[in-house]
């Protein structure tokens, strides 16, 4: 399903909502979704250079984190 399609069946789906709380809910939600895309600004050359640089030798010093470590930390998000 493309992008444009998802926008509209969400559209149908809030336009359902009874509940008060769950359309402020998504309201804040997408208050906050709309303050961070528009905080973004791409990096420079110089900037993403450093980034892998710095990632390469976490790599060498044994700073990573095990992938299951991490989706155990994502699920307790929620």
């Amino acid at each position: 399903m493309d992008l444009q399609t998802r926008k509209l069946n969400f559209i149908k789906d809030f336009l359902k909502l009874e509940s008060e709380k769950a359309i402020s809910h998504l309201e804040k939600l997408l208050q906050k979704e709309t303050q961070n895309s528009s905080e973004l600004k791409p990096m420079t050359m110089k900037e993403f250079q450093k980034r892998i640089d710095q990632s390469t030798e976490d790599s060498k010093n044994g700073k990573l984190t095990e992938n299951s470590k991490l989706i155990s930390e994502i699920e307790k998000w929620s």
